[in-house]
């Protein structure tokens, strides 16, 4: 099958006018709940978009970690490409889609590293193994093989927890939220895009055209 051929007509819900009065935060979490409990879906992965120091886009699949006073909470290695493009230029835009449920949620915002206190205690929470390939990875950097990569982790792998800390070049972010775009797919490409802007007191809302 040609993909220009491929179609699909979404029909499973919308968003009507009543939205627009909806706290985008508390929308996204209830989007995010009715996807994990009534439909058993992995919720958390989305597209982190980042943009370089010269101007050059890139975008890669993270897992979120959270929801916290406005801001979406992820982990990561500070000396990645993602990293060195946040250090350059802080402003991200984060990407959800779920074919299942018909609907995506587009959020833009600026990206601010963790304090190392929350950064020790999520490093300590995640499993042993998982702490070493954080250490072991220098992560973007080149290397000769997969068998180099597999013996620098199981130099890590195995160790007591004590020495498997958190290395200072890995923690998360936080992306400070100040625009948020839910689009859910309806029938005949009429579909609702509601957009919601940051400002000093409250959330702006206005209704797109698809």
């Amino acid at each position: 099958m040609q993909l220009s051929h491929i179609r699909k007509e979404f029909l499973l819900s919308q968003l009507g006018d009543q939205a627009l009065k909806a706290d985008p935060i508390a929308m996204l979490q209830a989007w995010i709940a009715l996807g994990e409990e009534s439909m058993g879906l992995d919720m958390t992965a989305f597209t982190l978009s980042t943009v370089s120091k010269d101007g050059k886009p890139d975008a890669r699949i993270l897992l979120l970690k959270g929801v916290k006073e406005g801001s979406l909470i992820f982990y990561s290695n500070y000396n990645s490409k993602k990293g060195k493009d946040l250090a350059s230029n802080p402003n991200a835009c984060a990407s959800f889609f779920w074919p299942q449920m018909e609907c995506q949620v587009r959020i833009h915002g600026q990206v601010n590293q963790l304090d190392d206190e929350t950064n020790d205690a999520y490093f300590l929470s995640r499993p042993q193994a998982s702490r070493a390939g954080a250490i072991a990875s220098d992560q973007s950097l080149p290397i000769a093989s997969r068998e180099a990569l597999e013996a620098k982790f199981n130099q890590w792998d195995g160790r007591d927890a004590e020495a498997l800390s958190r290395p200072d070049h890995w923690g998360g972010y936080a992306m400070t939220i100040d625009y948020m775009e839910f689009w859910q797919g309806r029938a005949s490409r009429l579909h609702d895009r509601i957009a919601f802007t940051k400002t000093a007191k409250h959330w702006a809302s206005k209704r797109l055209q698809p």
